[in-house]
């Protein structure tokens, strides 16, 4: 499309936040975050977060020994608040589901400063990994 290569080309692509000539917060291809962003953008760039952290999940051996969809999304949603480094540092939960034992997976993930840091989602992410079905 001329005009998106256009707009492109005028407004320069900065990945970090920055000040534009007017002022305003201002990210990717000249966003104003000073604005807000509406519903409709923000679940189009959650869907393309999440897609990124499926893909670069599926990197990993042992993400691939999950056997439910439930639990393949409970780790997915993990990395979404923790980063896929953040996830991988769960060594004890990674060995447990490599062995299919997601009761110790999902108590390895309540044993954790992240449960401390975010308390229901945790524990509803560990019961969706122990019992493979969404609540």
């Amino acid at each position: 499309m001329k005009l998106i290569e256009q707009i492109k080309r005028h407004e320069g692509f900065r990945s970090k936040p920055y000040k534009c000539t007017a002022g305003k917060l201002t990210i990717g291809y000249g966003l104003n975050l000073d604005a807000g962003v509406n519903e409709e953008l923000a679940q189009l760039i959650l869907e393309y977060q999440v897609k990124r952290i499926v893909s670069e999940l599926r990197k990993l051996e042992w993400f691939f020994d999950i056997d439910s969809t439930a639990r393949h999304d409970a780790i997915v949603n993990m990395a979404f608040n923790l980063g896929i480094a953040g996830v991988c540092g769960f060594h004890k939960m990674i060995n447990a589901i490599s062995i299919g034992d997601y009761h110790e997976a999902a108590k390895e993930m309540l044993d954790s400063k992240w449960f401390k840091d975010v308390g229901d989602r945790a524990i509803e992410l560990a019961e969706q990994m122990r019992s493979g079905a969404y609540k």
